[in-house]
C-alpha cells in the first residue's frame, strides 16, 4: 500500500495524530476514534493493523496491554516527495508571517500612544 493510501483514510491520520503525543494503549486509541468517529473496536483495530503493516506505527507488548507509537521513517519518506511542491505555499506562509507581525507591531505601538484606551 503506498503511504498516500494509508494516510488518505481520516481514521488512520487521526491515529497518528494521537500517537504523536506518545506512545498510547491500543484501548486509549480505541476510546478516542470510538468516540469521534463512531466505529467498532475491530474496525480501530484493523486500522492499527493496516498503520503497523505499512510501517507506519509500532507496536509492543507490556504484559496484557498492547502500547502503539508513530515510526517516523514512512513520514520521512511522505516529507521528501511533498518538498517538491512546498514552493507552492511557502512563500504564501511567509507573508502570512510578516502580516501577523506588522500588525502585532502596529497594535503595540496604537496601546502605547493610548495608554488609557
Amino acid at each position: 500500500m503506498h503511504a498516500f493510501d494509508v494516510l488518505g483514510d481520516p481514521v488512520r491520520r487521526r491515529i497518528l495524530e494521537l500517537l504523536a503525543d506518545g506512545e498510547l494503549t491500543s484501548g486509549a486509541v480505541c476510546a478516542v476514534v470510538r468516540e469521534e468517529f463512531g466505529i467498532s473496536q475491530p474496525a480501530v483495530s484493523q486500522h492499527l493493523k493496516v498503520l503497523r503493516e505499512n510501517g507506519f506505527a509500532t507496536v509492543r507488548a507490556e504484559g496484557t496491554r498492547r502500547l502503539y507509537a508513530v515510526r517516523t521513517d514512512p513520514l520521512r519518506d511522505v516529507d521528501v516527495w511533498l518538498d517538491r511542491f512546498r514552493r507552492f505555499w511557502t512563500p504564501h506562509l511567509a507573508a502570512l508571517a510578516t502580516e501577523v507581525a506588522r500588525g502585532k507591531r502596529e497594535r503595540r505601538l496604537r496601546e502605547s500612544d493610548n495608554p488609557e484606551e
